[in-house]
This record gives structure tokens, sequence and C-alpha cells, in this order.
């Protein structure tokens, strides 16, 4: 079962788990298992898709209950009226607040892009990053006796793909987990000494105006447990305000919506 975060009528929100595919992939063939099937057999009825959620990223899905209001969603979508917010554990001290304004050349599959024509253009890409928290933990980690981590909200302004992980891996601040632009000695440490694998990335937030009411909407995606896990062990609870917020709703049986 997913959790849903919202629904009415038009729209339907769901907290998409790490490591579960958004739809059906040729290049994950070996998956039997994906969000819009899932959620497809869990409501009685079809589900368009709006936006994709990298298989292993966590985190606010949204999805349309028909085609002609998923139109409206991609529109506003390609208009940047929506505003999309992440959280992120990165390697090391990230120094201050700052925004990457770092051009990307769009990544090819090797399989999918195979009959490609070459390399195209770098795409502009923009990502605004502020630092929430920060600890530095006595575990030695590839040539150094301790290991250093910040907490990170990161807003894209344009959606490239992975663009969040390679504008990290830019700054040399990867995303934990990360086993393309990241740092694998790191992605091992986490798993071996914090028993916390995977990608270190949540959509935790997704804002924008109801494609049908015009009416404001904020849609919120708590921690899963590996998330809420390793916040306790680095003491970074009350970091991240009105994620805080609805765990706390959650285990005291309040509605969070």
């Amino acid at each position: 079962m997913l959790e849903i975060l919202y629904r009415d009528e038009h729209l339907i929100a769901v907290n998409k788990p790490a490591g579960m595919l958004v739809h059906r992939s040729w290049l994950d063939r070996h998956e039997t298992v994906f969000v819009m099937q899932t959620l497809r057999d869990q409501i009685g009825q079809h589900v368009f898709t709006v936006h994709r959620l990298d298989k292993p990223t966590s985190g606010v899905l949204l999805l349309a209950l028909s085609s002609d209001v998923a139109r409206m969603l991609s529109q506003q979508l390609e208009q940047h009226q929506m505003d999309k917010v992440y959280h992120a554990v990165v390697r090391g001290f990230v120094p201050q607040d700052g925004t990457v304004d770092y051009a990307l050349v769009e990544e090819q599959d090797k399989i999918a892009d195979k009959f490609s024509e070459g390399e195209k253009p770098a795409q502009p890409a923009v990502s605004h990053y502020r630092v929430l928290a920060q600890q530095e933990m006595p575990v030695a980690i590839g040539r150094y006796e301790t290991a250093r981590y910040s907490l990170v909200e990161l807003k894209p302004e344009t959606g490239r793909k992975h663009q969040l992980r390679r504008h990290m891996s830019h700054l040399r601040h990867p995303i934990i987990g990360d086993t393309a632009h990241g740092d694998l000695k790191q992605n091992r440490g986490m798993a071996q000494h914090f028993d916390c694998p995977g990608l270190m990335l949540h959509a935790s937030h997704l804002r924008l105006d109801h494609p049908v009411t015009g009416e404001p909407l904020s849609i919120t995606a708590p921690w899963d447990t590996r998330w809420q896990q390793l916040i306790q062990r680095f003491g970074w609870q009350g970091c991240v305000g009105e994620l805080e917020r609805v765990e706390f709703a959650q285990e005291s049986g309040q509605d969070s919506q």
C-alpha cells in the first residue's frame, strides 16, 4: 500500500518509497512493482503521470486522475509554476547557503539513447541550497579519521535529469548514496557504520495552484524510517520545521492533511 498524501476528484499525491520505479521500464526488466500499477490497484482507477522521481529518490509524487488534468499539470511544470523542495544528506560541511548556476549536458542512457545523434549542447540549470545542520562522526571513512555530513534543503529552478545530484557533486559535496555522481567510499561507510544504505535524497514538499480550482496546494511527504533513524542518530531533530510537525502529527494519531 502506498501512503496517500493528498487526494480529490482530480489528482492524487503519494509518498513514493525509495527503490520503487514510477512505471514499468524495459531498462529495469527485472522489476515487478511500480507506483502506477500499485496505485491503480489501490484506488481502483487509472492514474496519469505528471512528473517523475528517480528510482532511488523518495517523497512527493503527484499524479492526475484524468488525461485533461495531467495536461494542465504538465503545463504548470513546464512553465515552472510548481515549487519543489528536497532534502539531502551530503558529504562534508557545506560552508554556506548558495545557488548553483551550472549548465548540464543531457545524460544519455547507454541502451535507450544508443542511436541518438551525439552529445547535445548544455542546458541552463539552476539549484538553490540551504544548510540546515551539520555533524562530524567519529568513524574513519577513506583517508580521514572522522566523517562529516551536512543536511541541506534543495530547491531546483529547472528540471534537468539528475540535476540536484549533479549540482551537489559539482560543489564537491555529493549526495550520500549517489552511485553515479557520488563518493563510493562514503556511500559504503554510511551503510556500514549507520545502517543507512541508498540515496539520501527526499522530495519533501510540492507547492502549486490546483489546476481546476486555482486554490494554493501544499503537499508534504514525511521521512521514511531510514531517514528518521539517521536524523535521530545525528541529532538533527527539529532542523526541518514542517516535516518535523508532520512526523509529530502522525505519531500522535492526528490528521496531517
